[in-house]
């Protein structure tokens, strides 16, 4: 992971969009000692909009259309709230985050807690297609505040020189909060974590205290603001503080000080949350412990459990060089082996422990996961009593997976596998090599999982209500299944509000076990057969893994043992329950708030929303987020246009003084100033000294 987010140096700067949590331990260690290395050679093109120069590569093409579209749409709406305008603006798009990471407009190796960056000598946005159009949506609008941010210091007099005494949580929390607004159960969850602790950060802290993580809190902050001040005062507030420093920004724009301001959001945090803390579970109390979160921070992440219920696999920080591979008992959490890790095995470059969990064979004696290698995904086979790796699978056309499932009778693995910018469902059968698309379209096709028959496949989706391509809106993540050799998506019965993902097959294949976050805190609930849902965990902080859609949840398929990640202490542990408490259900009970904005956010529970909740209603932001027709172009309004070639300015090094006395030349003084140019890909760079 990338511990500094947001760097300025003289003219140039950078600001990443970062989606895991500080760590004792950078998880960007992964790639320690390793070079950026080119595989592929893209043949990028360009489209233009109204405000934008947008560079893709034809197999990304249908993906750039929506997003040149969202970002024109993004424009209308954080020029309207930050009283700003600009003309034009360059957006460079990959299809998947490996071909990110091989970009050349950014040096140095690029993690894939990495969502997009937007550097500050040109405001060029570099960001990665997720597979998931509202995650795509969300990360594209991050950034562009981030250019609003550098064009708005740009303009005082001290340029972006400004931006260097602005602490982390006030521009990343700004770019979090204008891009996903006040309702966000994953954010909610840091603040019911700290709560719980008695460890709610000041402004203080979220400033020079590494532990607090400046995109949750700093949104969680804003959002505060916002709803006491009004939205308004987001502008009012950054201007302030780019010409006056931070604190006294604060004074001068919100008439409080940062001490007094810590203590109010404070105040509000515990007046919303504590009642909801006191209907749940515990975190260290739910289920038995397998791994527990020993420091503050620790990850332990992605869980797998054996068919058979007597080990788990999962990714951990614990040791010195970032995320590897684990292998415990589910019984005792006691650590078996590492299975593997990146500086023991130089085939592959990281692990993918984000977005993807592994599975085991059906005898339990080999692991499917994914890593990242020569440019792309693929899919690695361990044997689990030694760690080797037994196989390497790649499948022709789709350069990043994620999600691998091994089939009941062990002779397939399915896959999410990503095309362009786009997800699908695949299975890879390992008899013959050759692969099957069983899902084509835009919609978001993740994390499938097997019924015990083998017949059945269910996924995560967000097709159906509430998603439409023409105005790209998206609904929540959902639950669907698919006949295992293709036919007819179904969408299955889910919550009434929230998201529905990392489906998990009971062993007798007659319920399902999901992670909602139905009233407002994630948790495992179960679908059954004739359509009743019951809620198996009331975890006060949520069941969850690094991002909102991680894989969080693992079902034993023989002795249907369940196995989760929770929130706790700042990181996550993985906890387990038997078949027969899972089997148990609990009602929600949950809160909700009240708002004249539409029966939809009338319904959003209290746990969801980010204080003060009452503000819900009165939100320009959550206004805006809800409206996706404003400032949303037509397709056909795109035109294709030529790339800019030239070399321009990227840096101006600091001056350079050298005074000699005596030799043979005698006394004399030299010095110079160092320039770097490059073109708007950085495929070629340039370096001068006068």
């Amino acid at each position: 992971m990338h511990r500094v987010p947001y760097t300025i140096a003289c003219a140039a700067a950078s600001t990443l969009l970062a989606i895991l949590p500080p760590l004792a331990t950078p998880l960007d260690a992964q790639y320690f000692g390793r070079n950026k290395v080119h595989y592929d050679d893209l043949d990028f093109r360009a489209l233009a909009s109204e405000h934008f120069d947008v560079h893709y590569y034809p197999a990304e093409s249908i993906a750039t259309v929506d997003a040149a579209r969202m970002a024109e749409r993004w424009y209308t709406r954080h020029s309207a709230l930050l009283d700003f305008t600009f003309e034009r603006n360059p957006l460079i798009f990959y299809a998947d985050h490996p071909d990110f990471q091989q970009t050349n407009v950014i040096g140095g190796a690029i993690g894939q807690g990495t969502g997009g960056v937007t550097e500050g000598s040109r405001e060029r946005v570099i960001m990665p297609f997720t597979g998931v159009y509202a995650e795509t949506d969300h990360v594209l609008g991050h950034e562009l505040v981030h250019v609003f941010q550098y064009r708005i210091a740009g303009t005082t007099r001290n340029g972006l020189r400004s931006l260097s005494g602005i602490p982390l949580w006030l521009i990343e929390g700004m770019a979090e909060y204008l891009s996903l607004g006040r309702v966000d159960p994953n954010t909610s969850m840091w603040l019911l974590d700290a709560l719980r602790r008695d460890d709610l950060p000041t402004l203080d802290q979220l400033t020079t205290d590494p532990r607090y993580f400046p995109y949750r809190y700093g949104q969680a902050l804003w959002a505060y603001i916002g709803g006491e001040w009004g939205d308004a005062a987001v502008n009012r507030l950054f201007r302030a503080a780019l010409d006056q420093g931070w604190e006294a920004g604060v004074r001068n724009a919100l008439g409080v000080t940062d001490d007094s301001l810590s203590a109010m959001w404070h105040r509000a945090i515990r007046a919303q949350y504590t009642p909801e803390l006191a209907e749940r579970t515990a975190p260290d109390s739910v289920g038995r412990a397998v791994i527990r979160v020993k420091e503050d921070g620790d990850q332990n992440v992605s869980p797998v459990v054996s068919p058979d219920g007597r080990y788990v696999a999962f990714f951990s920080s614990r040791d010195l060089f970032g995320m590897n591979l684990y292998l415990a008992e589910t019984e005792t959490g006691r650590v078996v082996r590492q299975l593997t890790s990146v500086l023991a095995d130089p085939h592959f470059d990281a692990l993918s422990f984000i977005n993807s969990a592994g599975s085991f064979s059906p005898d339990g004696k080999r692991l499917a996961v994914v890593v990242f290698a020569e440019g792309d995904n693929e899919i690695n086979i361990f044997n689990t009593d030694n760690g080797n790796v037994e196989r390497r699978i790649s499948v022709r056309g789709v350069t990043a997976m994620a999600d691998p499932a091994w089939s009941p009778d062990g002779r397939s693995i399915a896959f999410t596998g990503f095309k362009g910018g786009i997800s699908d469902i695949y299975v890879f059968d390992l008899e013959s090599g050759e692969s099957r698309q069983l899902t084509d379209g835009r919609e978001a096709e993740l994390q499938p999982a097997w019924s015990p028959d083998g017949n059945t496949i269910a996924f995560t989706t967000d097709r159906g209500m509430g998603t439409s391509f023409d105005v790209l809106e998206f609904g929540p993540m959902r639950i669907a299944t698919i006949p295992a050799q293709g036919g007819e998506v179904r969408v299955l019965p889910g919550p009434p509000r929230g998201k529905a993902i990392n489906p998990q097959y009971s062993s007798d294949g007659r319920s399902i076990y999901f992670v909602s976050d139905a009233d407002g805190v994630s948790n495992v609930y179960r679908l059954d057969a004739d359509g009743s849902m019951s809620q198996v965990t009331n975890v006060g902080t949520g069941v969850s893994g690094i991002s909102k859609l991680s894989p969080a949840l693992s079902v034993a398929r023989e002795t249907g043992t369940v196995v989760f990640s929770v929130f706790d202490e700042g990181g996550f542990g993985i906890r387990a329950i038997d078949p027969n408490a899972a089997a148990a259900s609990s009602p929600s009970g949950a809160q909700v708030a009240g708002a004249p904005l539409g029966a939809q956010l009338q319904q959003v529970p209290i746990a969801a929303i980010l204080p003060p909740a009452s503000a819900l209603g009165e939100s320009v932001v959550e206004r805006q987020l809800s409206d996706p027709s404003s400032g949303l172009v037509a397709a056909s309004t795109l035109e294709p246009t030529e790339i800019d070639g030239g070399l321009k300015l990227d840096y101006v090094g600091g001056p350079s003084v050298g005074v000699s006395v005596g030799g043979e030349f005698g006394a004399g003084i030299g010095g110079g100033v160092a320039f770097g140019f490059s073109d708007m890909l950085g495929n070629h760079e340039l370096g001068a000294l006068v």
